[in-house]
């Protein structure tokens, strides 16, 4: 059994600039931070006693005989980029929604890929998850994403990403005090802001995309400056307001009604700036608020489900390891060899032989999908 554990992240400033378009004509950066909030995959072998081969458990439960079975596009690319043909059981809990704007999905590769190479006995760097996750989201999937998400899921952190126009990525962390850390922590709230609501499907950039998009670069600087030095806290609320309105113009589909009006009752209760994190109505609105008047903000948005957190600085990580490998590789393959070398008929008698046992024995092991045991001959 593997368990990783990989955090989801906030971004403060750069949005867009992650995104191949520009970084790869402009180069670019953007200031984000991991934080408390993971994605847990826990995977094992399967011995191969079962009418599946894999099994997959998150919002839904696939039991499937081949990886070309699997409907879940990253599970099912992931296993054919590492050559995997061993029967699996994966399982995927989050500590917050899917797709909302807090980078989970790249969250989910990079988090099942460490587990699966620790499955194999490899333990990857940092950035060779990285890497692989942009390659397996980008060139295998054809998702339309950037790639912060993926390098602040494997390296963790409060960081500023640099992207060169080649695609290369530098991680430069940035440098506060604990206590310094502590007080900007203190200046932040979190609101859940509602599920997506619909499709908002490609937004077209402005003509002034490109301007638009030196602005937030310039404020990387200005806000990584401020926080590196004795300034208050209030004046990176100022700065992320200042970015939230350039976004808005960037990518006006994405900011809904319902969002704004979230936005202005924390702006009249106390909140100084935020940026909205998600899309089409829902997500998350991060917001900077001095610490006294944290309780009214909370009061003026009672719809909006309040998430504490805390920065983390440990990236995806292996949190429990005890492989049984050796033991179960061998059965399996012989367990293979005789599915897959059986006919369709032999097959069938597999599946009908499990399902006998199920209601003779009420076995309720993997519910009840217990086939023949390898080498039991009857």
């Amino acid at each position: 059994m593997i368990i990783s554990r990989t955090p989801f992240r906030i971004s403060f400033f750069g949005g867009g600039a992650e995104q191949a378009k520009w970084y790869h004509s402009q180069g670019g950066s953007v200031l984000s931070a991991s934080i408390d909030k993971y994605c847990y995959i826990s995977c094992r072998i399967l011995p191969p006693f079962f009418a599946h081969k894999t099994r997959l458990v998150y919002s839904q439960v696939e039991n499937c005989m081949s990886t070309d079975e699997i409907q879940h596009p990253a599970v099912r690319e992931i296993l054919r980029f590492l050559k995997i043909d061993y029967g699996l059981e994966i399982h995927h809990d989050g500590d917050l929604p899917a797709r909302s704007g807090m980078g989970s999905e790249s969250s989910f590769t990079v988090g099942l890929l460490h587990a699966l190479h620790a499955q194999s006995g490899i333990m990857p760097a940092r950035r060779r998850l990285a890497v692989e996750s942009i390659k397996i989201e980008h060139e295998v999937l054809d998702e339309a994403v950037g790639i912060e998400d993926q390098v602040c899921a494997a390296y963790g952190g409060f960081s500023r990403i640099d992207f060169s126009a080649d695609g290369k990525f530098e991680v430069h962390p940035v440098s506060l005090s604990p206590s310094r850390l502590a007080e900007f922590n203190s200046h932040l709230m979190l609101f859940f802001a509602g599920p997506k609501q619909c499709d908002t499907g490609a937004i077209e950039a402005p003509p002034n995309r490109d301007e638009l998009l030196a602005e937030t670069q310039r404020l990387i600087g200005r806000g990584t400056a401020l926080l590196e030095s004795n300034e208050p806290i209030n004046g990176f609320g100022e700065l992320l307001h200042e970015a939230q309105q350039i976004e808005k113009r960037l990518t006006p589909g994405l900011w809904s009604d319902k969002i704004e009006k979230v936005y202005r009752r924390a702006r009249r209760a106390g909140a100084i700036g935020g940026r909205y994190m998600g899309d089409a109505g829902g997500g998350f609105l991060l917001l900077v608020v001095p610490p006294c008047l944290r309780e009214k903000v909370r009061g003026a948005l009672p719809r909006n489900i309040h998430v504490p957190f805390r920065f983390e600085s440990g990236g995806s990580q292996i949190i429990f390891y005890k492989c049984e490998r050796e033991d179960y590789l061998q059965l399996h393959r012989q367990g293979v060899r005789r599915i897959n070398g059986s006919s369709a008929e032999g097959g069938q008698r597999i599946r009908t032989l499990a399902a006998a046992k199920q209601g003779k024995r009420g076995d309720h092991s993997h519910n009840g999908d217990v086939v023949e045991g390898v080498g039991a001959e009857r």
